[in-house]
This record gives C-alpha cells, structure tokens and sequence, in this order.
C-alpha cells in the first residue's frame, strides 16, 4: 500500500507561476485553460499543482505547503542560482521572493519561498531528532533573535518581528556580541525589505555592513548563513 500526497495550490493566473517554477528547474507535467486553468509542476520528487482562481489576491494569500527534503543547503543554493539568472538578482521582498537558509529551534533547516500566485513553500531538512521547539533563551539578544526568528520566518509576522528586533537593539544597558548584532541587524534589514520599508532596510543594513567589517574570522565562520543572506540583501 502506497499515498502519496500532492498539495493543490491557488493564484490568480497560471502563466506567472509556471514561468516562476520552470526557471527554478522544475518541469511542466500538465497544463489546462479550460474550462478551468489548472497545471502541475515537477521537480524530482517534488509535485505541485495550481488552479487558478478569479479575484484571487496573491499578496493577501495564506496558502503555504512544507516541503521536506535531505539536502536543504544544495536545494537552496540552486534556487538562489537560478533565480539570480532569472531575475538578474535574488528577490528577497515582494512576489516572488526567496528567504534565508536558517537553523529554526524546532529541530529543522529550512527556508521559505514565495512564488507569484502568493504560496509559500516551506522547505526543510530535519537537523535533530527532537522536533519539539526549544525553549526561548534566557540571554537577552540571545531570546530576542529567537523569538523574532520564528515570527519572521515561521509564523510570518513580520511585524511582531520588528517590535522584537527594535526593542533588542534599542537598549543602552546591554550590549550584544559581534556575532549577535551582525544577526539582529541583518534580520532587521530582512524584515523592513519585506515590509517595504525601505529607510529602516538601507540604515540596518549599513549598520550591518559595518558589524561585518569588524568580525573575527572565526566570528565570520559561525555568522555564515548571516552573511550570505546580508550579500542577497545588498542585491
């Protein structure tokens, strides 16, 4: 006995997702105008299928589907390739977009894509047995880049996001450490760009530039996935 279970998602027009999903290597299995648009995606194992849907807002979606896979790092890197020859850049804000690479506290590494119908695929890798989310640490940046972490990149409140990031890099009686300001401006940078807000992203991410430029080698070993999302965000 064998299931095999195929998400079926919406968008307002076909062509765009198809063209989105092609350039990122997948292959067209199916396609249908009439009498209602509907068409199927490939990509090794992976299966997507779409339908289109009058009035449908993308920008105002909800839909999403997890996609699990043993070799994130790879996956990502070759959307972010193909996307950059698509596109002449990474998107890193609007539709479609491409998101961070991260270690999440529930035992995954995992990044987020939004394609131009508005559906988010998440797609991940378990990196723990444990599955259950880790208790938020005590440390005060430690906690802050935490729980903004899940809200941008989890739950996708990105407004929650920011108040988290600007309470942490506001205080004066606390300071963080090289590694953690670099991660909290860049995530900050991050989450004003997809907000649209674009004085808060170009000052993060100068502040964020100049937090590069005073890390250790050792410190730039352990802020890796930072620092290539830092590149993405620079454009």
């Amino acid at each position: 006995m064998s299931e095999k279970v195929i998400p079926m998602l919406p968008c307002h027009t076909i062509q765009p997702v198809l063209d989105f999903y092609t350039a990122l290597g997948f292959e067209v299995a199916f396609v249908q105008k009439s009498p209602n648009p509907y068409a199927a995606v490939t990509r090794g194992d992976i299966e997507l299928h779409f339908f289109g849907m009058r009035g449908y807002e993308p920008a105002a979606s909800y839909s999403t589907c997890y996609v699990l896979t043993d070799d994130v790092d790879s996956l990502h890197t070759a959307f972010r390739t193909a996307l950059k020859t698509a596109y002449g850049k990474i998107p890193t804000r609007g539709l479609p977009r491409l998101g961070p690479l991260k270690d999440m506290s529930y035992g995954t590494r995992q990044f987020l894509m939004s394609d131009p119908g508005g559906n988010c695929i998440r797609i991940g890798q378990q990196i723990s047995e444990d599955q259950h989310h880790r208790p938020a640490p005590k440390e005060t940046f430690a906690r802050a880049l935490h729980l903004a972490s899940l809200f941008a990149d989890s739950k996708e409140d990105l407004a929650g996001a920011a108040k988290i990031l600007d309470r942490a890099l506001g205080l004066d009686d606390e300071r963080p450490t090289p590694v953690e300001l670099l991660r909290l401006l860049v995530l900050r940078a991050d989450v004003a760009g997809r907000l649209d807000d674009q004085e808060t992203a170009a000052s993060s991410l100068a502040e964020a530039g100049a937090a590069e430029a005073r890390l250790t080698a050792e410190e730039r070993r352990s802020a890796r996935d930072d620092l290539e999302r830092l590149a993405e965000l620079r454009g």
